[in-house]
């Protein structure tokens, strides 16, 4: 799902979620992407799973202090309670979000 500006906190206050900040111009996002969309389809129903632009999305950015993109911050009760950091693994991503249920 899209991520933005005004959609981004009624989707982390409605349950746990994993959002991806990235930027259509870093090729590690690009990689990053099919692992996401495939995470969003096997999560559905259970995590909230989207992509924020950081570009379109500069006031989020700068809210969570996105310096490197890819980053992906999980949450929880609105709060953030992991971050991943770089081109990972789906599997790794999964325990992550394994970890919020």
């Amino acid at each position: 799902m899209k991520i933005t500006e005004q959609n981004f906190d009624s989707i982390i206050a409605g349950g746990p979620a994993m959002i991806d900040f990235g930027a259509t111009w870093c090729g590690p996002c690009k990689a990053l992407a099919p692992r996401i969309e495939e995470l969003e389809k096997e999560y559905e129903g259970r995590i909230a799973i989207g992509t924020a632009d950081v570009d379109e999305c500069s006031e989020l950015s700068a809210r969570f202090r996105i310096r490197n993109v890819p980053t992906v911050l999980f949450f929880k009760g609105g709060e953030v309670v992991d971050k991943s950091v770089g081109l990972v693994a789906k599997e790794t991503l999964a325990e992550k979000l394994n970890a919020l249920l």
